[in-house]
């Protein structure tokens, strides 16, 4: 049933190629290449070396869903970029913990892990990542950075963990203290990239991207923002949520690839229809107005890709019509509009 299905999304790309040009032969061997895990053992590259001890810069997704709420097909969004073999983790919604162990990545290797922004979907799963952590015998500090209210989100997380460490402490023995493993750090999002840290392994960077409108930031401290990530073999970006951004433009310049949400065209104008409806819609924040007018349609990635002269797009955090799979020629004709590099749309566990 598996390769079925598969086969069934190679047909469409496929069909696509014939009747629109949408892939170049190129783009569409590489798309292929990259399939998802469940065309070869959890966790292995092309080449079927582990991922988690290959060298190089390897992205693994591990969650395409977009938004809150609870999907069996897809986990909320979170992605691992292993450089030689060290994982870096960025965003950790639901489901992002139980893909790090289907993707044969060594959570106990993850030192440093960044937050586009604290939206739900993209956090849920951070206190099963911190008492997992633990209980699975975790003894080095991970450094957590994102925008704004990072640090103390960490300090919540670690307060949930709490009563399970007091008993496991009295009754087990375990000599570590949870406060001592997780620590948050605030980073100052502004128009400008912004160092986030920097190691041997990897240089990261983040600028504020459009996730948020301008009356909702006048009001609260939060901040959304994109990253890069530079190694010695590639450079790769990711959007976080957001429209349009010349910020991000900023960001992305050049880099190799380009991690980015998508919503499709069509539900963006729904959203929009319903805005229309509504007479005070104008007067206030609703989440109908946050949906229809914070994220990125197709055409959208395809202009910040082309604007930035990036080589690769992968479409992530999927926005569709409820009840629909993605709209796998859909997407990619949008993108196609403005862009002429290679697209590949998201699967969860797929490495690029």
């Amino acid at each position: 049933m598996r390769n079925e299905k598969r086969q069934t999304r190679r047909s469409v790309l496929r069909n696509a190629l014939g009747v629109a040009g949408l892939l170049s032969t190129a783009g569409l061997s590489r798309a292929f290449a990259q399939e998802p895990a469940g065309s070869r053992p959890a966790g292995l590259a092309a080449g079927g070396t582990p991922i988690r001890s290959a060298a190089g810069t390897h992205l693994v997704l591990l969650g395409t869903r977009a938004g809150p709420g609870v999907d069996l097909k897809r986990a909320q969004t979170g992605t691992a970029i292993l450089v030689d073999g060290t994982p870096y983790l960025v965003d950790c919604g639901y489901g992002v913990v139980r893909n790090l162990v289907a993707a044969n990545i060594d959570g106990q290797k993850i030192e440093k892990v960044v937050f586009t922004h604290l939206h739900n979907d993209h956090t849920s799963d951070v206190p099963a990542f911190f008492t997992l952590q633990w209980t699975g015998g975790r003894t080095k500090p991970i450094e957590l950075y994102g925008p704004p209210g990072t640090a103390s989100m960490v300090r919540a997380a670690v307060e949930y963990c709490k009563a399970d460490e007091q008993i496991r402490t009295v009754d087990e023995g375990r000599p570590v203290k949870v406060e001592d493993l997780y620590k948050g750090h605030d980073v100052e999002v502004t128009p400008k990239p912004v160092a986030v840290f920097k190691d041997g392994r990897v240089t990261v960077t983040a600028i504020e991207n459009t996730h948020y409108s301008e009356a909702a930031r006048s009001k609260m401290p939060h901040r959304s923002m994109g990253v890069r990530f530079d190694t010695r073999t590639r450079s790769i970006a990711i959007s976080g949520d957001t429209n349009y951004s010349k910020n991000l433009v900023e960001l992305i310049r050049g880099v190799d690839v380009f991690v980015c949400e998508v919503m499709d065209q069509a539900t963006r104008d729904r959203w929009l229809e319903q805005l229309k409806q509504d007479p005070r819609a104008g007067d206030k924040p609703s989440i109908t107005r946050h949906i229809a007018e914070t994220h990125s349609t197709p055409q959208d990635v395809g202009r910040m890709a082309t604007e930035a002269g990036v080589k690769l797009v992968v479409l992530n955090h999927q926005i569709t019509s409820p009840g629909t799979v993605s709209p796998l020629t859909t997407l990619i004709e949008g993108v196609r509009k403005v862009y002429s590099g290679e697209v590949i749309v998201g699967e969860d566990l797929m490495t690029i």
